[in-house]
């Protein structure tokens, strides 16, 4: 071989260093391997990835489509109107050749409106304090077992927040609060047994507190520590530490843990159709605190209770109109978690 030829064999086998210390052949084959490899798994997670929007996608637009006649049929009166229970038996029963196009809304979207701001009235503030102290205030050897307790009540099938609120906080209502008399006294608007807005509210509040709690707490633990010695370095006690310094920087997460339990409640249908008593009824303030006391029923749940409507094409259409409320809910909640999302990447958690 001449000299040539010796010194290009050399320089093909002469090892480079690469990351971590790892040591490769130049124009080898391994190396083209591993960019082959990186090359392949790049492109399966981008089609994964395409393959997924255009799922979201068709789903949207499958169910907007089915819900778009009665939604162009009734239009802002969907919204606005009520009388559910009745217009859907009158649809249901009507003849093939006269079908039934009215459906009004109103009383769906106003009880996933009172459920969800009910439960979030009472699990943000209750939430925030068990994140506080699992993050602050927790001793170590407590810290693991609660955590990994929040978690386990985060993943419990919602059907049994259902039998736990039909079998304890429904007969406790109806017990504590409903009295022959006032019975009697509402007979003429609605039935109360106990099934109700209140204990919509009670379960619902139990099943997303732990999601609550699992965000905020993951949150305020991941403000930067120098932020809490410098404060407690100036003689700031650690409770005002918490209030005044720890909060602040981690709200943006904490919005972000209200976020996905404001949607995990409005989407939740099997636990509050068990407990709200599924009645499409309006709740009002004017019947003063008898206003919780009061059955009602949620969108979602609307939809697993006239599920045997499907048969109908008028029934099909009002509960997908219902489904695309759902979805234009989720929607809006996503992009809110996005915006939150934005502003920490933008901002830090210091700056908010």
């Amino acid at each position: 071989m001449t000299k040539e030829e010796i010194g290009s064999v050399e320089l093909e086998n002469k090892t480079m260093a690469g990351p971590g210390g790892i040591t490769y052949q130049r124009g080898s084959s391994m190396v083209k391997g591993h960019r082959l490899q990186e090359l392949l798994i790049e492109k399966v997670l981008l089609f994964f990835t395409l393959l997924s929007s255009i799922l979201i996608f068709f789903i949207i637009f499958f169910v907007v489509s089915q819900g778009m006649p009665v939604l162009k049929a009734n239009g802002l009166n969907f919204l606005v109107s009520g009388g559910w229970d009745k217009q859907f038996i009158t649809a249901w029963q009507a003849a093939a050749g006269n079908p039934v196009w009215e459906f009004g809304a109103l009383p769906l979207i106003a009880g996933t409106f009172y459920t969800t701001l009910g439960a979030l009235v009472i699990a943000v503030p209750f939430g925030t304090g068990c994140a506080i102290f699992l993050a602050e205030m927790c001793p170590a050897w407590l810290q693991k077992p609660l955590e990994s307790a929040v978690r386990l009540l985060a993943a419990i099938p919602s059907v049994i927040f259902g039998l736990i609120g039909l079998m304890v906080v429904v007969p406790f209502i109806a017990d504590t609060f409903i009295t022959n008399e006032l019975a009697l006294r509402m007979i003429r608007i609605c039935a109360l047994d106990g099934t109700s807005l209140l204990a919509g509210i009670i379960v619902l509040s139990m099943m997303i507190g732990p999601i609550f709690i699992a965000v905020s707490s993951t949150a305020i633990k991941a403000v930067p520590r120098r932020y809490k010695e410098a404060s407690l370095a100036l003689g700031v006690s650690h409770w005002r530490t918490i209030v005044k310094v720890i909060l602040p920087a981690a709200r943006k997460g904490i919005y972000a843990g209200a976020i996905l339990a404001t949607g995990r409640a409005v989407g939740e249908a099997i636990a509050l159709s068990m407990v709200t008593g599924s009645v499409a009824n309006l709740p009002s303030i004017l019947h003063g605190p008898v206003f919780f006391l009061e059955p009602m029923r949620t969108l979602a749940s609307t939809i697993v209770d006239n599920s045997e409507g499907m048969s109908v094409a008028t029934c099909t259409s009002a509960l997908f109109a219902c489904g695309s409320l759902l979805l234009l809910s989720s929607i809006v909640l996503s992009l809110s978690a996005r915006l939150v999302s934005r502003g920490m990447r933008k901002g830090g958690a210091a700056n908010g």
